[in-house]
């Protein structure tokens, strides 16, 4: 399998614009209107280097926003096309996500989810994100998590 994660370009924004309307577009009845990954800018945000494509095959499978913020990366928006789900792609984005953040300094890898994607929010609780909260930002209910990235120091076995 042939799979690479590079920052995108701007040749690549329709075909990340599409990935995105097809990966969010089963939530729009759940949440009665459409998600927030599908009404950003994701011109501007290649043209400000946030965003990396997942190539499988050659052909550019899956999306992840990264933004530096002051105190944690904040893991924007990840989205895999269907036909790819399930090529462990996603957990590929999210591994380099959290590499991606420890090799910045960050101790911490932070994201939001709408309320109303119960899958990923159970999918992260696996994955070892904590809820951190719970509030409305936009006119959208959404559940932050955290995660602590990084080497994490182990405790000295006692003698």
């Amino acid at each position: 399998m042939c799979q690479k994660i590079r920052i995108a370009n701007a040749a690549d924004c329709p075909l990340i614009e599409e990935i995105v309307r097809g990966a969010y577009s089963r939530y729009v009845s759940r949440i009665g209107r459409e998600p927030g990954p599908m009404l950003d800018d994701y011109a501007a945000l290649i043209g400000k280097g946030l965003v990396h494509v997942i190539e499988h095959q050659g052909v550019v499978r899956g999306v992840l926003v990264l933004v530096p913020e002051r105190d944690a990366m904040l893991l924007d928006n990840i989205a895999v096309a269907p036909e790819a789900q399930g090529l462990g792609l996603g957990r590929k984005l999210l591994d380099f996500a959290e590499q991606q953040a420890a090799t910045a300094g960050y101790r911490t890898l932070r994201l939001y989810t709408n309320e109303a994607m119960v899958e990923n929010i159970a999918l992260y609780l696996r994955l070892r994100f904590v809820e951190t909260y719970r509030g409305e930002e936009n006119g959208f209910r959404r559940v932050y998590m955290a995660k602590t990235v990084g080497r994490q120091r182990r405790a000295k076995p006692a003698p």
